[in-house]
């Protein structure tokens, strides 16, 4: 079982975020998932590969963590549950220096929360705190099953690609430079070798008419007009 990538927004402005080390960057993926949260207060839970975006939006903030499916429902809820409480005395002290707060702005102080919390829930997860989250899951079970329900049979699975589509595009456009170049090169070295055998060649034949007919070709009568 495994947490994978945390972070507390506001709106799609990321305030604080946690990843373990040795993972593959999750930045695009995270983004496009806050862009498809909606403005109102929900849990929910979006399905991308073999990993589940788990998210509670509250009073304009989203806690979202990324895990391994095979970790299910319950603990992830209960570390977002937990998250947003330590956010609550970790943020900043008025609303109005929060809602100024700019990208990243909580980095500094909550990071370090984020992290100790994710190797808690990773390692010895407190029973307590997943009780409680199988509680508060048991009572919008219904809710966050038809809204998943309702995404999919839209067509509006998430599919992110997270740079592969870009990193491919770009390397078979400079597969294609390439190959052009490599041809323009080989075409003018084919001319020049044949340009350089049919010089040789002149050449080879005007020593072999010399030997017999001189160096002007005079005694064969072909330099004479």
């Amino acid at each position: 079982m495994s947490l994978i990538h945390a972070l507390v927004a506001k709106g799609q402005t990321i305030l604080a975020e946690h990843q373990q080390a040795g993972k593959r960057d999750f930045s695009q993926a995270t983004q496009t998932i806050l862009s498809k949260i909606p403005p109102n207060d929900s849990k929910l839970t979006y399905v991308w590969e073999q990993y589940l975006f788990h998210y509670v939006s509250e009073g304009g903030y989203t806690y979202l963590v990324m895990a391994d499916d095979s970790v299910g429902r319950k603990m992830p809820f209960a570390f977002l549950s937990e998250l947003q409480r330590k956010a609550c005395f970790n943020s900043a002290p008025s609303s109005s220096t929060q809602d100024d707060l700019p990208a990243y702005g909580l980095q500094g102080s909550f990071g370090p929360v984020m992290s100790s919390l994710m190797h808690t829930y990773n390692t010895a997860p407190p029973v307590d705190e997943l009780a409680r989250a199988q509680s508060e899951l048991n009572q919008v079970k219904d809710i966050m099953v038809q809204n998943v329900e309702q995404i999919l049979s839209r067509g509006e699975r998430i599919e992110l690609l997270v740079d592969k589509t870009d990193a491919m595009a770009g390397q078979a456009t400079a597969f294609r430079r390439g190959a052009r170049s490599v041809r323009r090169q080989m075409w003018w070295k084919n001319k020049k070798v044949l340009g350089i055998s049919l010089i040789v060649a002149l050449i080879l034949i005007w020593m072999l008419a010399a030997e017999f007919c001189g160096a002007g070709l005079n005694k064969c009568g072909l330099g004479q007009t």
